[in-house]
């Protein structure tokens, strides 16, 4: 069984080769679900690691339903991760009602050759999983990432044997809650690849007087962006200081 570790920093991804993973997710922000790391990050990585590195592309956190603006800001990044010889991308679009856009995902698929193309945790939100997989057979997805369309890969296990079962041209990767006490769960019901960050928390800092993480920006449901009539009004504010 394959071991990829969700990598969401440069020390994230060397503590994962010099573990002996097999292969690394490279990530930023793994509170939202994780996005598309930086070019610094991605440049440093892929100079300095021997092991094969997948890369999220995912523009911003929230839904996996995507504009036209980000659709290209998607691309442009499986462009960049091609230049760096990066083996695997992760990602992947769905429509607002969560059924999978066969269309845009498709062209991500093709744009990511001949790297091999991942498609990432959104599939937990589809509602018809067992025809979206035949779906992305089609268009020549190697992997599905999931929980089983649950909490936790550990409660979704039903599913994920159901979805293992069902195809021969994907490979479906466990990825969810998966730890040392029940990786060997997934490994003895038949799992190839399994995907966990094994992470662990490190008290940096003396505890801030405020914090900057906002809790009102972790809601998938919702998009958070800035308002123009707020920042007119802003700006007539202080034109108007004096």
């Amino acid at each position: 069984m394959k071991l990829e570790i969700c990598a969401n920093s440069y020390q994230s991804a060397i503590n994962a080769q010099k573990a002996g993973a097999n292969r690394i997710e490279l990530c930023s922000e793994l509170a939202v679900g994780g996005i598309t790391p930086s070019y610094g990050l991605l440049k440093k990585v892929t100079e300095e690691l021997t092991i094969p590195i997948h890369v999220l592309i995912r523009p911003r956190s929230g839904d996996f339903t995507f504009s036209d603006a980000e659709f290209n800001i998607m691309k442009e990044n499986i462009l960049l991760c091609k230049e760096f010889g990066v083996k695997g991308i992760v990602s992947g679009v769905l429509h607002v009602d969560n059924s999978i856009d066969l269309e845009r995902t498709k062209e991500l698929v093709e744009i990511s050759k001949p790297m091999n193309f991942t498609f990432h945790r959104a599939f937990d939100w589809v509602k018809n999983p067992l025809e979206e997989i035949k779906k992305l057979a089609k268009i020549n997805v190697v992997r599905i990432l999931t929980s089983g369309q649950e909490n936790s890969a550990e409660a979704g296990l039903k599913n994920l044997i159901d979805f293992q079962k069902s195809t021969s041209k994907i490979t479906i990767m466990p990825g969810g809650g998966i730890n040392q006490n029940n990786i060997k769960l997934f490994q003895e019901n038949g799992f190839t690849e399994i995907h966990l960050s094994a992470s662990s928390q490190t008290k940096t800092i003396e505890n801030p007087t405020i914090s900057m993480n906002s809790s009102k920006h972790f809601n998938e449901t919702q998009l958070a962006t800035s308002d123009v009539q707020k920042i007119k009004n802003c700006l007539e504010i202080i034109s108007n200081e004096n």
